[in-house]
């Protein structure tokens, strides 16, 4: 793919650290330092545009550290001293930048207040530099020992050696001079394995590989080839290139088995012919029943009550048209089953070509999203990431990025403090093969821990680290406490500087020193992102763009353990953490900065740049992995036999903490085992938010690779790739427009492309890559790089971009999940539904009535913007197929069935105070037609039951709150989207008041909260107005001389009905122990006051008959007025 042809982005580091034919009038991406040691001392600055705010003395070394790349300035070799020290000094920098402001990276000795010990991450304790007047860290290995360039072990840092080779390349210990070439990596990657480039391989520390007309050079970065594009384009070594000498070296022929069978990935199982036919022959018939019952009901109206049969027949046809946009899609339901020993066989056992037996399985990075410390606690978003870091997945593949909307110092130190305890949590996990891996999960668990654990020391390490967690959870819920009190300490101390310089100054004693009330990081420096106190640049909405990789990439052999290094005995085990990095994009006054959606495709930016994984996996900070084999079962369906058209996999959502009952059906089984099981034999699932698996390159806004229309237009298998071949309408010179001004961003595009597709070991496979191609080493972090991906979190980054609109998670709704896979199967991608045998995520869902409503609320209201936008199915392409189409119709629809529902849940109420009934009688056909469309959506139900593998339970709890919610929320939904569009005004519906159960010690205390909210107010209306209802119908009948009981059975029948839908409403309106707030007896006291009032002015009107207890015989008849 082209490139940019703009300047350079960014500005590449010189091994020397000075400045070489530097100008200042550059305008690429700079890069400046500073740094503190442990003892306080700065002793590095850069010298332009330092915001000092009055916290610093003046005792200060500058020098600037960035210059152009020139051809006779390159990097190091990525496996040098130099390279290594280059990115160590990276990972413990917190990078921060943004909108008109210079990217400074601060050198962080210290990152928390505890101990930090794993090489990989910011912060970790070591040696200090033996140079006079300086008390550095001195550079470390992946194993945290200490790295010594001379022979002579000087201890250096590594500052100061970079000084040393730029003024005389001599060791300052023996004044030797230093050797660079001695000290290359032991595990270099040479075990006689291919020598591929490497597809992220940077050319001079920038992955600029560009043609002079402008063109991507796809044969620099992808392979050499000697076959076509699709099968058979595997790397082809020349002869003799592998030859040692004894003349047994390759000649021409591929070092990888094929002799081998070839076996699929993943497998679809069609549902048993003998439950499959009868559903749908069900649907049919129905179908055709409720045509020919909505004829009858046309046909015959009621004369004595029309007002009463009109409401009925409206509501039953849009009932009707609801019902088939439900129950159509779901025609084609499927199950799928991976098969991961043969994934494992195929990417990561050894072979001739791959000795070591090096992962071929393409990279995925993981994202969490958090925006609250209040609301999300951190020790929850610390799980999560722990449970991230332990996945069973090649740890040099994963990397993680956890997005902090709110820029606090407590989120930031929370995931410190994780990665810090997974130095032990990990290593743990893999030793003894945990499951789950969230260690709140895994010491909750009420089963018998030693099952099926075979290794002797488990119940040891198990005690142990069971203790290390119980520090860590006092850690971690003592941060807010710990950051105030050092803040509180730091802000006295620089007003006691403040006061002694201006007592220096001669000012007014009496004057009071004005400093800004701070937050401090634990090493004694500004927190730049959102501070107790508000300030200006350190709020919400108002602070820099803050990026900090918690732990540096691994290096990419595996590195085993000892008894010595760790409290545990890790022998044997790979001690080695995926690389997780801290993100909180730049938020300035004035800038739409879209919420989630906004976030997400900060991360998708970010890790472009650091990382490019090719696939993203998005998780809630509350959803936790508890499949560590998740991400493989994923794969299967991604790296399978035309798994190049699938633009993600979505897993099912479940749920823990939920009462036994699901009282408000928040497992909401019906939707994930049902809808979503029945959609993935169409065009796939729709994105319901967390627990899904995205294919970067769609993300990208690209349509699914058409490998046909390549091959034909393709006049030589070595032309390289250019933009048109992933999409005709996208010029070198729109990248900018579409993708922003990053160059890095742009170029690593093809290279998510080709390290996605499927390995092209199977004729079918026409957009293959070759196998070996991921086994190369990724390249080391440097300065500009991390510095690029601080610029794309920038508020400004988006602006006149398509980021939001095609590219990227999709702005303008509350729901930018479903819109988003929608604009995805709209271009005619699809997706998967990977549900597995144990549950690949498990996260938290509100138990409470009321929070249960408002986000069913949210939910709705996303679904009316949907409809009265652009992303409505009715204006989608032909790519979409008429099933999925009919789905996304729904998902836009179904909120306006609460303005019928309502309605009918009010007629046996109408139909019982007025003596009427929607049909003027209960003749034969009306009966028939009513038992068989029952009699076919009870059998319905117990077929789906049967394929989708839920119980008859939880279906019956989905209908009861599909009525609850369809009567507030969706209502509710409704009037605020209606008034959103129309008047562009914004509702919200907020809690008013609180009541409390007693026993806080209860798991399901939440469940007996009582929190009053305007929702709650027709669902109490409807249930109170029908029991009124039934006592004077019931009345009437019994003291009538000539009762009508048909009528009143036919109409108590339906109260009942929607009574017993409410009944779990009911019970959460008692609380616990009928604690009922007293707005509740209040408004049932209103209502039933009224209809009585009501009742008797009616009776008065009619003569008064009823009263007097006598009557003509005929009793009194309600004649709607």
């Amino acid at each position: 793919m082209a490139s940019l042809n703009s300047q350079t982005s960014k500005k590449v580091r010189s091994p020397g650290g000075s400045s070489q034919g530097g100008s200042s009038k550059n305008n690429g991406q700079t890069v400046k330092f500073a740094r503190r040691t442990s003892s306080g001392r700065y002793i590095s600055l850069s010298r332009d545009d330092i915001d000092m705010s009055g916290e610093l003395s003046g005792d200060y070394m500058n020098y600037t550290v960035h210059i152009p790349p020139t051809p006779d300035n390159q990097p190091m070799d990525n496996n040098s001293v130099a390279a290594k020290a280059e990115e160590q000094y990276v990972s413990n920098s917190l990078f921060t930048g943004g909108f008109n402001s210079v990217t400074r990276a601060h050198l962080m000795d210290k990152v928390i207040d505890s101990e930090v010990s794993h090489p990989q991450m910011a912060g970790a304790k070591g040696a200090s530099c033996s140079m006079p007047a300086c008390d550095g860290k001195i550079m470390k290995d992946e194993r945290g020992n200490d790295v010594t360039p001379c022979e002579c072990r000087f201890k250096i840092c590594r500052d100061c050696y970079m000084d040393a080779q730029k003024d005389t390349g001599n060791c300052p210990g023996c004044k030797e001079p230093y050797r660079v070439g001695d000290y290359e990596d032991d595990a270099e990657y040479s075990n006689g394995t291919l020598k591929l480039p490497a597809p992220n391989k940077r050319d001079g520390n920038n992955m600029s590989m560009m043609k002079k007309g402008g063109e991507f050079d796809h044969n620099r970065w992808l392979f050499e080839t000697s076959g076509t594009y699709g099968y058979g384009n595997a790397f082809t070594p020349q002869d003799g290139m592998y030859d040692d000498g004894d003349g047994d070296g390759l000649h021409g022929e591929l070092l990888e088995n094929n002799d081998k069978p070839w076996k699929p990935l993943s497998r679809k199982i069609p549902i048993p012919a003998a439950i499959i036919s009868p559903y749908r022959l069900l649907i049919a018939v129905r179908l055709v029943v409720l045509g020919f019952f909505l004829h009858w009901r046309l046909m015959h109206p009621n004369d004595d009550a029309i007002w009463l049969w009109l409401m009925s027949i409206v509501c039953e046809i849009w009932f009707a048209f609801s019902w088939i946009l439900d129950q159509i899609p779901k025609l084609c339901p499927v199950n799928r089953s991976t098969d991961l020993e043969v994934l494992k066989e195929k990417f990561d056992m050894p072979s001739p070509s791959n000795p070591t037996g090096r992962s071929d399985l393409p990279g995925v990075d993981l994202f969490v999203s958090t925006a609250d410390p209040e609301k999300e606690p951190p020790l929850v978003t610390a799980n999560t990431i722990l449970s991230i870091l332990s996945v069973d997945y090649p740890v040099e593949k994963v990397s993680c990025y956890i997005s902090d909307d709110g820029g606090a110092l407590l989120t930031f130190e929370a995931m410190a403090e994780a990665a810090s305890f997974a130095d032990l949590w990990v290593p743990f996990c893999r030793k003894h093969n945990i499951e789950p891996r969230n260690p709140d999960s895994y010491f909750s668990l009420k089963v018998d821990p030693t099952k099926n654990k075979s290794r002797p020391d488990f119940v040891k390490d198990r005690r142990r680290i069971k203790r290390e967690y119980d520090e860590f959870k006092v850690r971690i819920n003592g941060l807010p406490d710990s950051i105030r009190r050092r803040s509180e300490a730091f802000n006295a101390r620089e007003e006691m500087k403040m006061l002694k310089h201006l007592r220096e100054t001669g000012a007014d004693p009496l004057e009071k020193p004005k400093v800004l009330k701070a937050t401090w990081m634990a090493d004694g420096t500004h927190w730049p992102g959102t501070w107790a106190n508000a300030s200006r640049d350190h709020s919400k909405g108002d602070h820099a763009g803050i990026l900090q990789v918690m732990l540096k990439p691994p290096s990419h052999d595996p590195l085993m353990g000892n008894s010595e290094d760790k409290l545990l005995d890790f022998t044997d085990i790979d001690i080695r953490l995926p690389m997780f990095v801290y993100v909180s994009r730049e938020k300035r006054p004035g800038y739409d900065h879209n919420k989630k959606a906004g976030a997400m495709n900060a991360l998708v930016r970010t890790s472009a740049i650091l990382s490019n994984g090719p696939f993203i996996l998005n998780l809630d900070c509350d959803h936790y992995i508890y499949n560590c084999k998740a991400i493989r079962e994923g794969m299967c369906f991604m790296m399978d036999r035309g798994g190049e058209d699938i633009c993600y996999i979505q897993f099912p959502q479940r749920f823990e903490g939920i009462d036994p009952s699901d009282r408000y059906a928040n497992h909401n089984t019906v939707f994930f085992d049902g809808n979503m099981r029945a959609l993935d034999g169409v065009q796939g699932p729709v994105y319901v938010g967390t627990g899904c698996m995205f294919r970067r390159f769609a993300l990208y806004g690209f349509d699914p690779p058409n490998p046909e229309r390549m091959t034909q237009t393709k006049e030589s298998e070595t032309q390289p790739l250019t933009t048109s071949d992933f999409d005709p309408d996208l010029d070198v010179n729109l990248l900018p427009k579409r993708f922003g001004n990053s160059t890095l961003l742009s170029e690593s595009i093809p290279i998510a492309e080709f390290q996605g597709r499927p390995i092209a070991d199977h004729p079918a496979v026409k957009f293959g890559r070759p196998p070996g191609a991921l086994r190369v080493p990724r390249d080391p972090l440097d300065a500009a790089t991390v510095a690029e991906a601080v610029s794309v979190i920038s508020c400004w980054y988006e602006d006149k971009t398509e980021w939001g609109d095609r590219v990227g998670w999709i702005y303008g709704s509350v729901t930018e999940d479903v819109v988003t896979g929608y604009r995805m199967h709209n271009r005619g991608w699809r997706s998967i539904y990977c549900i597995t045998k144990r549950d690949a995520f498990r996260g938290s869902a509100p138990i409470n009535l009321t929070d249960r409503l408002h986000q069913v609320l949210r939910w709705a209201t996303g679904s009316v913007e949907i409809f009265f936008s652009r992303n409505n199915a009715f204006l989608a392409s032909r790519r979409l197929k008429l099933l999925q189409r009919l789905a996304y119709l729904n998902v836009g629809i179904y909120p306006f069935t609460s303005c019928f529902l309502i309605v009918y849940c009010f007629l046996p109420a109408l139909s019982l105070i007025s003596g009427q009934f929607i049909v003027k009688t209960l003749n034969i056909t009306f009966l028939v037609y009513l038992l068989i469309i029952t009699i076919c959506l009870i059998s319905l139900a117990i077929l789906e039951v049967r394929w989708s593998g839920i119980g008859l339970e939880e279906w019956w709890r989905n209908e009861q709150f599909w009525l609850i919610s369809g009567t507030s929320s969706h209502l509710a939904a409704c009037v605020q989207g209606l008034l959103k569009v129309i008047a562009g005004i914004e509702i919200s519906f907020t809690l008013t008041s609180k009541s409390a159960g007693e026993d806080v010690e209860d798991i399901y205390a939440d469940l007996y909260l009582v929190k009053w909210t305007s929702l709650m107010i027709p669902p109490i209306v409807i249930a109170m107005i029908n029991i009124v209802a039934l006592v004077i119908a019931f009345s009437r009948a019994v003291y009538s001389t000539s009762p009508s009981w048909s009528k009143f059975m036919g109409g108590a029948f339906f109260s009942f009905w929607v009574l017993a839908h409410l009944y779990p409403f009911a019970k959460g309106l008692m609380g616990r122990r009928r604690k009922t707030p007293t707005i509740v007896f209040v408004w049932s006291g209103l209502i039933a006051i009224t209809l009585s009032l009501l009742w008797i002015a009616i009776n008065t009107q009619n003569g008064g008959g009823a009263a007097t207890g006598g009557g003509d015989g005929g009793g009194n008849v309600f004649e709607f007025p």
